[in-house]
């Protein structure tokens, strides 16, 4: 009777010893997950006049495809001398660069995402619907061309914010990282066209987000 007694105490005891070793473990990781959501950071930039849903809705879909705090910045005046009248289209580069000194030194270290609402493109391609820099922490994206009525069609609110949400997520990527992927149905796809955009999805491939995770981890 003794002997089983004693067996049910030790069973106790390593049960209440594997609760606590895996609490722990939980602790850590979600510390670890804290810690490395408080230091990333994504400061969202008007530029130009850009209607609040569109920074809302950008707001809740960046935090959970980056696991991160999203915050809109104040808004930056248009660039008018990076209006190019031949083609009324500005030119992005410039765009980026006034973006830069635009922010204020004690949030550079962040990642820093304008949105603009004109058509924008660099040199050598006819438009871009955005871009980046790779590893660093500025990016920029056009809404422009991801308008339906753009095109001469009935505006479609659903499409327009799923063409944004994928250009903001897909640019962002870039910023941390992130190389264009082979796969058509990933966020990080290379967007040749409008159609490439409607085509992919707004979420990380399994590879990307592997390499997304260690990339956010490295920081």
């Amino acid at each position: 009777m003794d002997q089983k007694v004693q067996f049910h105490k030790l069973i106790f005891f390593i049960s209440i010893f594997i609760v606590i070793y895996y609490c722990g473990i939980f602790i850590q990781e979600s510390k670890a997950e804290s810690q490395t959501k408080m230091a990333n950071k994504i400061y969202l930039v008007p530029i130009g006049s850009i209607e609040h849903s569109v920074i809302k809705v950008l707001d809740r879909e960046l935090e959970k495809a980056f696991n991160c705090r999203v915050e809109q910045h104040e808004k930056m005046a248009l660039p008018q001398d990076a209006l190019d009248p031949r083609r009324n289209q500005y030119f992005c580069p410039l765009i980026m660069n006034t973006l830069r000194s635009f922010i204020e030194p004690g949030i550079k270290d962040n990642k820093i995402l304008g949105i603009a609402d004109v058509d924008l493109y660099v040199r050598g391609l006819n438009f871009v619907f955005g871009q980046a820099e790779l590893g660093g922490h500025f990016a920029v994206i056009s809404l422009t061309r991801l308008r339906q009525s753009y095109y001469g069609l009935p505006e479609d609110i659903k499409i327009f914010q799923e063409r944004m949400i994928k250009e903001a997520v897909h640019e962002l990527g870039h910023v941390y990282g992130l190389e264009h992927c082979p796969d058509s149905s990933c966020v990080m796809y290379f967007s040749n066209s409008l159609d490439d955009t409607d085509r992919k999805s707004a979420s990380f491939c399994s590879r990307c987000k592997e390499i997304l995770k260690k990339l956010i981890n490295r920081e």
